[in-house]
C-alpha cells in the first residue's frame, strides 16, 4: 500500500518565514536574468545603431531584439508577482506575530487580574477603617500628652504690664527698706562706714607736719 500511494511524511510543515524566503530566492534569480538579457539587448541596440537602414542584417538583428524584449517583459511580470506574494505573506506574518504578542499579553493580563482578586479578596475593609479610627485616636491622645506636658506653671501668660510695673514698684520699695534695716543695726550711718572714707585723705602729710612741730 505505501509503494501505492506513498507513506505519510513527518516533515515539519513550511511557515510563512520559509515561503518568504523561498520567493525572495527566486526574485533574486529572476534579478540574474534580468541582468543578462539587459546586457543582451545593449549589444543588439549597439550593432543595430551602426548599420544602415539598407543593411539586410539589421532586420535579423531587429527580431533577435524583439525576441529578448519579450523574455525581459515576461520575467519582469514573474517578478513583479512574486514581490507581490512575497508582500502579502511578509503582512501576514506581521500581523501573525501581532497577534501572538496579543494574546501573550492578554494570558499575562488574566494572571495578573487572577491574582490580584485572591490578593484582595484576603482584605477586610471594615477592619482596615477600624485601625484608621483607632490610629487617629491614639494620635489625638499622642497630641493631648504633648500639650501636657509642654505646659508651664511658672509664668502665666496673662500678665500685664500694668501688673508688670506695680511688682517692680514693690521689689524697689522692699530693697529699700532692707538697706534702713541694716544701717538701724549696726547703729553707724552708711555715710561713716568705713568703706565710705574718701580714698583722697593724704596721712602721711599729717604725719610729717607732726614731725615739723616738734
Amino acid at each position: 500500500m505505501n509503494r501505492l500511494f506513498g507513506s505519510k511524511t513527518t516533515a515539519p510543515k513550511p511557515t510563512l518565514n520559509d515561503a518568504i524566503s523561498g520567493l525572495d530566492s527566486r526574485v533574486a534569480s529572476l534579478d540574474v536574468k534580468l541582468s543578462k538579457l539587459n546586457a543582451e539587448l545593449a549589444t543588439y541596440q549597439q550593432r543595430i545603431s551602426r548599420m544602415s537602414d539598407r543593411s539586410p542584417g539589421k532586420a535579423a538583428l531587429k527580431q533577435k531584439a524583439l525576441k529578448i524584449l519579450k523574455q525581459r517583459k515576461q520575467i519582469e511580470a514573474q517578478k513583479e508577482s512574486l514581490e507581490t506574494q512575497s508582500w502579502n505573506m511578509e503582512q501576514a506574518s506581521a500581523t501573525t506575530d501581532n497577534l501572538r504578542n496579543v494574546m501573550v499579553t492578554v494570558d499575562a493580563m488574566k494572571s495578573a487580574n487572577k491574582e490580584l482578586k485572591k490578593q484582595y479578596g484576603k482584605i477586610n475593609i471594615d477592619k482596615i477603617e477600624s485601625l484608621q479610627d483607632e490610629m487617629a485616636d491614639l494620635l489625638d491622645m499622642s497630641q493631648e500628652l504633648q500639650d501636657t506636658m509642654a505646659r508651664n506653671y511658672a509664668v502665666p501668660d496673662d500678665i500685664s504690664e500694668s501688673e508688670l510695673d506695680a511688682e517692680l514698684e514693690a521689689l524697689g520699695e522692699e530693697m529699700e527698706y532692707e538697706s534702713m534695716q541694716a544701717e538701724t543695726t549696726s547703729g553707724i550711718p552708711s555715710y561713716l562706714a568705713e568703706d565710705s572714707v574718701p580714698t583722697f585723705v593724704d596721712e602721711p602729710v599729717e604725719e610729717e607736719k607732726k614731725v615739723a612741730a616738734s
